[in-house]
């Protein structure tokens, strides 16, 4: 059952968007602003992972464009990187938006700018398309821009939130590429 999970939680997830999406204007409503942008990103992530992991697009893609052929990225990283690293992260992030601080919730924003930004860099450096680079450009960027926006105008974006975020969301994508980096370098020819 565990390998079914690992190699279809894209799946779920869009359906778990595409529901949380619908239903968000009716449990939403109490809450602050800062922590309605901030739930925004969990769906809107599982829209992008749709585009990005569908029929196994983004580790194919790396494997082959970074591992040149090599694996990289298996099933099972690409699973733990999604679910802890993205929803997992974006979970806490609305937790501590709710019962710390609001501005916490700019962890969530900056997850999804930095790996929008990420995509961008990656098409221009490979000038190719790559497995989640249109709704990191058409979702993330307009969305988080608004996002970084609003929050500041709340009086939620102080530095030290803007610090936490952008830190988080730089460590966890750098941890990937040093992931990658290393199994390159593990699996490299003799």
């Amino acid at each position: 059952m565990l390998d079914r999970l690992i190699h279809n939680w894209v799946y779920g997830g869009f359906l778990a968007a595409l529901m949380l999406l619908a239903l968000f204007p009716l449990f939403s409503g109490p809450w602050p602003e800062t922590l309605r942008l901030t739930f925004l990103f969990v769906p809107l992530y599982m829209l992008h992972q749709y585009e990005e992991h569908d029929a196994d697009r983004f580790r194919l893609y790396i494997n082959s464009e970074v591992g040149k052929g090599r694996e990289l990225l298996t099933p099972w990283d690409v699973f733990v990187i999604n679910i802890f690293g993205v929803w997992g992260v974006n979970v806490i992030a609305c937790y501590l938006s709710a019962e710390i601080k609001p501005g916490l919730g700019l962890i969530a924003v900056y997850l999804a700018v930095v790996n929008g930004v990420v995509h961008i860099l990656n098409a221009i450096a490979f000038r190719r398309y790559n497995p989640g680079l249109a709704t990191g450009a058409v979702i993330f960027l307009p969305f988080g821009g608004y996002a970084l926006m609003r929050f500041n105008a709340l009086g939620a974006g102080d530095l030290a939130s803007h610090l936490v975020g952008l830190g988080v969301a730089v460590a966890i994508h750098a941890a990937i590429v040093i992931h990658a980096l290393h199994r390159r370098r593990l699996l490299a020819p003799i």
